[in-house]
């Protein structure tokens, strides 16, 4: 069994073999790692097999606007400074400075949340492999100091772009959603379902949403493992639930355009039944063929 076979096996990673090849690469030569995507393609679930793997301690920072740069890099306890002073003792190391004495893996989910002066702490941590605490002195990584960061694309609300100094220190490595049969064989991993003809269904679904006109973000495989958590144990799905499922799970991890009048609600019930067509229903599944598409969206439109 290879290295990439058996982190797949280990951690229950879905296809990436490219990806994880090179996100192992780059960390083996002691690269600090940038991966970007969409939301729900497993960044970050890449990221921590291959710090699990190599056994690395791994301080874990999850972005967001709030994050400040003391957190990072760690403060002082007020009551031991009042005992003892501003010393060693009395300073709690951050996430950055732990990962630096330890020689670990620090490891930032969704960089570009972050506010800039937090992100400027990162740049002489990674460039010269030290920082300055202030009253302290200097802190000097040991060996194996490695920063593996995830970020959305730019366009994704709540984001911003990262300095083009702080891009400079990362290898970039950028991952896309993944085919059918892969989102399928993922889709049946995290829900225990192996009925083909829901689970098919359930990722046509979601697949739908990335490239629907009205929408301008879909939804990633998440969407499709709620669909069939939903749907798995109702005893008799007919398209109607579907559709009530299918909105639950996808109203909020999709964007409708802007300059589109149509409701999620309106696109989704759309999605469902153009996809019911596309895969291959169990007998034991009473969906209605697709022939009763306009029974079904009129029988949605009334309940609602």
């Amino acid at each position: 069994m290879s290295v990439i076979e058996e982190i797949k096996s280990r951690y229950g990673v879905v296809g990436r073999d490219l990806e994880l090849s090179m996100i192992l690469n780059a960390v083996t030569s002691s690269k600090h790692v940038l991966l970007e995507g969409p939301v729900g393609v497993g960044k970050t679930k890449l990221a921590l097999a291959i710090a699990s793997y190599l056994n690395r301690p791994t301080y874990r920072v999850d972005g967001d606007e709030r994050y400040t740069e003391t957190k990072l890099t760690g403060w002082f306890d007020p009551p031991i400074v009042l005992s003892k002073g501003y010393v060693w003792d009395s300073f709690i190391p951050g996430p950055l400075t732990q990962a630096m004495l330890n020689g670990g893996i620090l490891f930032i989910n969704e960089l570009n949340r972050m506010p800039e002066g937090t992100q400027n702490v990162l740049l002489p941590a990674m460039d010269e492999g030290k920082i300055i605490i202030p009253r302290l002195g200097e802190i000097q990584a040991k060996p194996g100091f490695i920063d593996i960061a995830t970020q959305n694309p730019e366009e994704f609300v709540g984001t911003s772009r990262i300095s083009e100094a702080l891009r400079d220190r990362f290898v970039w490595i950028g991952l896309n959603y993944q085919s059918f049969n892969e989102e399928v064989e993922i889709v049946k991993r995290e829900t225990g379902v192996n009925d083909d003809s829901l689970v098919k269904i359930a990722v046509e679904i979601a697949r739908r949403t990335r490239e629907h006109k009205d929408l301008r973000r879909g939804a990633s495989v998440r969407g499709a493992i709620d669909i069939v958590m939903l749907t798995k144990s109702l005893p008799n799905l007919s398209v109607q639930k579907l559709i009530e499922a299918a909105i639950m799970a996808l109203h909020n991890k999709i964007d409708v355009q802007l300059k589109s009048n149509r409701s999620k609600k309106d696109v989704i019930t759309e999605i469902v039944l153009s996809s019911i067509g596309k895969g291959e229903l169990s007998s034991s599944t009473p969906l209605k063929p697709k022939g009763n598409q306009d029974k079904a969206a009129s029988d949605f439109s009334n309940a609602q």
